[in-house]
């Protein structure tokens, strides 16, 4: 049976990574701001705007309202990301302690779980 090798993660690639998920906070928090108006409740004057005007509307502020779910949603695993980097424990799953591999890193920086536990594997720990 092989053996996972997960590459070191060295301290310069940790300050570039923490430069590019604050970067992309400012990306999360731009994108908000300019949705702001597509959230806002619809109008239901009937005089200025029709009914199936106003159903395209409100279709169109359900989205942004998702959309701005989900962008908190992603703005607080970059934050919690940041906050494993700068106390030292990123890298390592926050359920069984165990280094999560580099190449799962690589693919979602913002992965708090190894691949055991995320699947509830036999070795997560509750």
């Amino acid at each position: 049976m092989g053996c996972i090798v997960t590459p070191m993660i060295i301290d310069e690639d940790i300050g570039a990574l923490r430069e590019r998920l604050v970067a992309h906070l400012a990306e999360i928090d731009a994108l908000a701001a300019a949705s702001a108006d597509s959230r806002r409740p619809v109008e239901l004057d009937q005089q200025s705007v029709g009914r199936l005007s106003r159903m395209d509307a409100m279709q169109v502020q359900a989205m942004a309202l998702a959309a701005a779910e989900r962008r908190l949603q992603e703005r607080k695993r970059v934050e919690a990301t940041i906050a494993r980097i700068d106390d030292g424990s990123y890298g390592d799953c926050l359920r069984c302690g165990e280094a999560i591999a580099g190449a799962r890193l690589h693919a979602d920086p913002t992965t708090p779980l190894c691949l055991t536990c995320a699947r509830g594997g036999a070795g997560a720990r509750a």
